[in-house]
């Protein structure tokens, strides 16, 4: 009986995070506070460049998960500087295209997120958090092109910088060399 229940026990566990790989806190903490000193630092200079220039919009959402790969998984392909700058500005190019060309929120959502995994399996710079800046920018109605570059463009640049400065500090090599 035992044995039956740590079986039952063993095939449950993959549901609940049993495949995920065991992380030292070391690394734990590494990652967390790369993220809160990158996201700050980046934060902080792209609220400054928006007031300079007098723009309210000043952040993407999904910042934080590509902040995410940059800090905690910096070895992902999906991480590297081409990924996260190309895929994210791709990604908000399409969306403001799309938003053009489709006034139904319901098709141009799904329309822009496809059409822009599409470039970006083109262009090879995968990075899912890009997807939902193209969601972002049909639900938020964004219908100026300069919002693919500030703050899109220079956020994700900053984060990349951020993450090589980060990294070269705590001896964790970002961004990968090809071998």
């Amino acid at each position: 009986m035992r044995h039956k229940v740590n079986y039952i026990v063993k095939r449950c566990a993959f549901f609940f995070g049993g495949d995920q790989p065991q992380v030292s806190w070391l690394e734990r903490f590494r990652a967390a506070f790369g993220t809160f000193a990158g996201l700050l630092v980046v934060l902080v200079i792209a609220k400054y460049l928006g007031d300079l220039n007098g723009l309210d919009e000043w952040l993407t959402a999904s910042l934080g998960a590509s902040a995410f790969l940059v800090f905690t998984l910096p070895q992902s392909p999906m991480a590297q500087p081409w990924a996260v700058i190309g895929g994210n500005t791709l990604s908000a190019l399409v969306g403001i295209t799309v938003i053009y060309f489709i006034d139904e929120p319901l098709i141009a959502m799904p329309l822009a997120a496809s059409l822009s995994i599409f470039g970006m399996f083109i262009l090879r710079c995968l990075h899912p958090p890009a997807a939902a800046v193209a969601l972002i920018v049909v639900l938020g109605h964004v219908m100026h092109y300069r919002y693919a570059f500030f703050p899109v463009m220079v956020d994700s640049a900053l984060l990349v910088l951020m993450g090589v400065i980060y990294s070269n500090l705590t001896k964790k090599p970002y961004p990968n060399r090809p071998k």
